[in-house]
């Protein structure tokens, strides 16, 4: 065991202990996972040591942010549209490339370890790169190097450190410690996939909901509160009642109690009247829904976390304003995996490729045909187009449009279709050859006689 390992594991077994030990005085253990450390320089340590609130008054983390329903349907959108798309590995032979038949497809696009699958294992490390700016998986090899399984780790459990350089020109390298209640070990970053969210510093990404949303998940949060409270209490406001003349102490209480039963509900406190006597006039204490514009503002906050994850606000349920994206489903999923996806799928295939090939010869690539295509119509048109036809030179083969529509190879499939007789660029369209000086007309004069 190096000296320098030997040193961060005691770094870690002491920031732990005195974690929890502060922790545990100020009555915050909750916060903070068994065995779990926070790098200082990390948006986590606003989790470890309570997290300030949001101007709205919300504490916002992982966990509450998931409980507002636009964070949880853009979250689980993206996740599960990146854990549907196949991830099919490649070789490259000279100009062209081919399918390769290799044994990292099925730990990538069936089984991560015994106890992931790969849609659930792609859906978490998404969710925690959305939620916490990182998402991690342990590549684990065996003897030869080779990987045998990828095993998702939660990002509240993995420290990372930079190695230490003997000058500011060498290249940074990271270490990364996972940990768990069997313990914990340290790897070099090559043993890691490390999945960062946008604005990665070398070290983490951001968080969506720490930077992009955290005050819009705030004031969602609190109007989620807001609108169960006053909906529980039978959605009426405050009001003061009015006695034509004085009313006794023990009158006004037995008025109290009985108003209370009637129309406290769930929240009663906050719906005991004041009594008002001897001509003086009643008044709402607190605005009506309408006044507040209650359901408009959590409309809005919709549209605001959904702008935050690059979400199309109509893919999440709000659909009263119009999309941007185009019109139509095609158009509207073109977009989506262009401008959404595009960024977190040219992150994760960079990341896979430089740690599990090391080498151009190999290399994953997301399928995105699937989303990409349209209605049956126009996947019609497009495959009439890329079959090729007369006139017309195609650069697909039948056996290749099968393959997607998950059809059985035809004889003969796997020829391209090549137009044996170029179109004419002539009136009509029709092949007419060219004259010849033979087919001249006989009778016509030659040039200069008459």
């Amino acid at each position: 065991m190096s000296a320098n390992i030997a040193r961060n594991r005691l770094a870690i077994t002491v920031g732990v202990d005195r974690g929890v030990r502060a922790l545990a005085g100020s009555g915050s253990v909750t916060a903070l996972a068994e065995s779990e450390t926070v790098p200082s320089s990390s948006m986590r340590m606003l989790e470890v040591f309570g997290e300030h609130a949001t101007a709205a008054g919300a504490r916002v983390s992982p966990a509450t942010s998931m409980r507002v329903s636009a964070v949880f349907s853009c979250v689980s959108l993206i996740a599960s549209a990146i854990a549907q798309l196949p991830l099919p590995v490649y070789e490259r032979q000279g100009e062209v490339r081919v399918k390769a038949d290799h044994d990292y497809w099925w730990l990538l696009n069936e089984q991560f370890a015994p106890a992931w699958t790969s849609a659930t294992a792609w859906e978490f490390l998404i969710g925690q790169m959305l939620l916490r700016g990182d998402g991690y998986a342990y590549i684990q090899r065996n003897r030869a190097g080779q990987m045998t399984a990828l095993i998702p780790w939660p990002t509240e459990r993995v420290m990372v450190l930079e190695q230490k350089r003997n000058s500011p020109r060498e290249a940074r390298r990271l270490q990364y410690t996972f940990h768990d209640d069997e313990g914990y070990f340290t790897v070099d970053q090559d043993d890691v996939l490390h999945f960062p969210g946008f604005g990665f510093n070398g070290v983490h990404g951001l968080s969506v909901i720490q930077w992009g949303a955290r005050n819009g998940i705030g004031i969602a949060i609190q109007g989620d509160d807001h609108a169960g409270k006053f909906f529980s209490e039978g959605g009426k406001p405050e009001v003061a009642i009015k006695a034509a003349k004085e009313m006794g102490v023990a009158a006004q209480d037995a008025f109290r109690d009985a108003w209370v039963k009637k129309y406290g509900g769930a929240q009663g406190n906050r719906r005991i009247p004041l009594i008002l006597t001897e001509g003086l006039e009643i008044s709402e204490l607190t605005m009506s829904a309408v006044d507040q514009q209650l359901l408009e503002s959590r409309q809005w906050q919709v549209i605001d976390i959904a702008r935050a994850f690059g979400v199309p606000p109509h893919m999440v349920g709000e659909t009263t304003k119009a999309s941007s994206f185009g019109t139509g489903i095609e158009a509207m999923g073109i977009g989506f995996v262009k401008y959404t996806l595009g960024g977190h799928l040219k992150r994760i295939r960079d990341e896979l490729n430089r740690k599990l090939f090391r080498t151009s010869r190999f290399f994953v690539e997301h399928n995105v045909d699937g989303f990409m295509a349209g209605d049956s119509k126009t996947q019609g048109e497009y495959f009439g187009k890329a079959l090729g036809g007369p006139g017309a030179q195609g650069w697909m083969k039948v056996n290749e449009v099968r393959r997607l529509k998950n059809l059985p190879p035809v004889a003969g499939g796997d020829e391209l279709y090549r137009p044996k007789d170029p179109a004419s660029p002539g009136a009509g369209g029709k092949n007419e050859p060219p004259k010849e000086p033979d087919d001249a007309d006989p009778e016509a004069a030659p040039a200069g006689e008459e």
